[in-house]
């Protein structure tokens, strides 16, 4: 068994380059690949930040990744203080060997594991001083000088970037929910909206604005725009929303699934003077993003 382990949030460039390593050297060596993860996050387990920390992807959104990229084998392992207050050299022997039959582990650039944090070349030593075979991924550059990281793609997606973290996911990113009822205010002035229920609770929502998206719903995909917050001229509380207006389409879709995929954004979200005004930038939004080659 060749053996890739961590957390793969989001299975970006970086992860995805370690995956394909681990493919071609278990069909190499004419044995399975697997990999090896966890949940949930060992921050919101170690309440490192955990208020404020957010996923790149569901857990069914990584294991459906994963399996795309030709891996045999996905094992989650349950995230708990005590499996976290493991050795590296503990989770290698009693794990990757002891419980997978481990030959060989492929590692990542900056690939760290076990409570002691030991340096990625002191894991390989480690690894190899058990008898696996080590294999090494290299590091993944996204814009110019800068390594993919999942900390990087999340603060893209904070700012709203979404053309700079698909370049480091390697495919855009997408909010799956289910349509839950809204105000319809919308609809009065007709831009009618799906207003989404995250499945992922805990999964990141871009930063606050207008984006343009695809949606697919009801099997079928539209473009459409997004707005993301709190929207101000129609509302005075803080609460997050997250309302999509689907171009050329009309229908009944409460209680359904839905995906929305970001494209970029095209401006932040503000305060309008009147329901007039919004209603006037709706339509110029609404036009340029029609005009998008996407």
């Amino acid at each position: 068994m060749v053996v890739a382990t961590g957390f793969f949030d989001g299975v970006h460039l970086g992860h995805r380059l370690v995956i394909s390593q681990l493919v071609k050297a278990a069909e190499a060596r004419g044995e399975e690949s697997l990999v090896i993860t966890f949940w949930p996050h060992p921050r919101n387990v170690l309440q490192l930040e955990a208020r404020t920390f957010r996923l790149l992807s569901s857990l069914q959104e990584k294991k459906q990744m994963l399996g795309n990229l030709g891996v045999d084998r996905v094992e989650v392992l349950p995230f708990t203080r005590e499996f976290g207050s493991l050795t590296t050299r503990e989770y290698l022997q009693e794990y990757v060997i002891g419980r997978f039959g481990g030959t060989a582990v492929v590692l990542g650039y900056d690939n760290r594991m076990g409570s002691d944090s030991i340096s990625p070349q002191d894991v390989a030593a480690t690894a190899a001083g058990l008898g696996l075979d080590v294999i090494r991924a290299e590091m993944v550059e996204g814009m110019p000088g800068t390594a993919v990281s999942s900390t990087r793609i999340r603060r893209l997606i904070s700012d709203g970037n979404m053309t700079d973290a698909a370049s480091m996911l390697g495919y855009r990113y997408s909010l799956y929910g289910v349509v839950v009822a809204g105000d319809r205010i919308g609809r009065t002035m007709g831009f009618p909206t799906a207003n989404m229920q995250l499945y992922e609770p805990l999964k990141l929502i871009p930063g606050n604005g207008v984006y343009a998206v695809r949606v697919n719903t009801l099997g079928r995909e539209w473009k459409g725009m997004c707005n993301i917050g709190t929207r101000p001229t129609m509302s005075s509380g803080n609460a997050c929303s997250v309302e999509t207006n689907i171009f050329g389409f009309d229908e009944d879709i409460y209680g359904l699934d839905i995906k929305v995929t970001f494209v970029r954004k095209i401006r932040d979200e503000i305060r309008f003077s009147s329901i007039d005004a919004l209603k006037e930038q709706l339509s110029k939004d609404r036009k340029l993003c029609l005009s998008l080659e996407f």
